[in-house]
This record gives structure tokens, sequence and C-alpha cells, in this order.
């Protein structure tokens, strides 16, 4: 009986010690690629506050852009700099994926629901969908 205790409590250490790794490696800085030209763009830091995730863009890599302002989007970042703006709010853990929040396009204005998940077969990708309804489209950035 002992060892049929230590092969479960084994088995459930080893499952929660993923679960960690899988929810502290969306953590960090990521490189957001352009989808339509695959050009990089910016690094957006995905970090915690209490259960939920939220992403800041830290740096815009163009340097003639560094400086522009959100002139589409509305509320409190209409006109305020993108660079250092936060983009991705209130991502619950679901399981292997984070959702139930939203990500902002700061190119228009829009804000859309979110889903992030760490790619099973390359743990360096974060794949990061934004949608309405049904309609979808889903980014890979980064880790940097």
């Amino acid at each position: 009986m002992k060892v049929y205790e230590s092969i479960f409590i084994t088995i459930l250490v080893m499952i929660s010690y993923n679960v960690t790794i899988a929810q502290e490696h969306v953590l960090g800085q990521w490189k957001t690629i352009d989808d339509s030209t695959g050009e990089a763009k910016s690094i957006v830091e995905i970090y915690k506050v209490g259960d939920k995730l939220y992403g800041k863009i830290k740096r815009i890599l163009k340097e003639s852009d560094r400086k522009k302002a959100c002139i589409a989007c509305e509320g409190k970042n209409y006109n305020k700099p993108i660079e250092g703006m936060v983009i991705i709010k209130k991502l619950r853990k679901n399981e292997d994926e984070y959702e139930g929040g939203t990500i902002l396009d700061p190119e228009n204005g829009k804000v859309y629901k979110c889903k992030i998940w760490v790619d099973l077969s390359n743990p360096n990708i974060l794949n990061v969908r934004g949608y309405i309804a049904f309609f979808y489209r889903t980014q890979q950035w980064i880790k940097v």
C-alpha cells in the first residue's frame, strides 16, 4: 500500500510542477511579429497581477515609431504613447491557456477578446488570439 501512495504522490507532484512551469513560461518578454509582413514590431512584457495576466508594450522596435500615440484609441488611451501602453488585460488561467480578458490593437484602437497559450511544439512561441464572436486572428510571438 505504501508503494502505491508513494507513486500517487510522485505523480501529483510532477503534474503540479509541470502546470507551474507552463504558467511561468507565459510570463516575461515576447517579440511581437506582424503576421502579414513577418516583421518584428515590439517587445511586450506579460506579467501577473493577483491571479490575472496583463501585457504592456515595453519597446517599439522601429525607432521612428517610438513616439507614436494611439490616435485611434478611445477613453483613457486616446492620444497616449503606444510604447508603455497596457494592451493585454485580465486574462485568467483555464487549463493550459489564459483567456477571458482583452487585447488592444493600437494600430486601429479596437479591443478584442483574447486568449494566449504557449505552443506545444515550441515553448518559445506564444500564440496570441484576438477574436470577435467566431472570427479570430492568431499571431505567434517569440520569447525574448
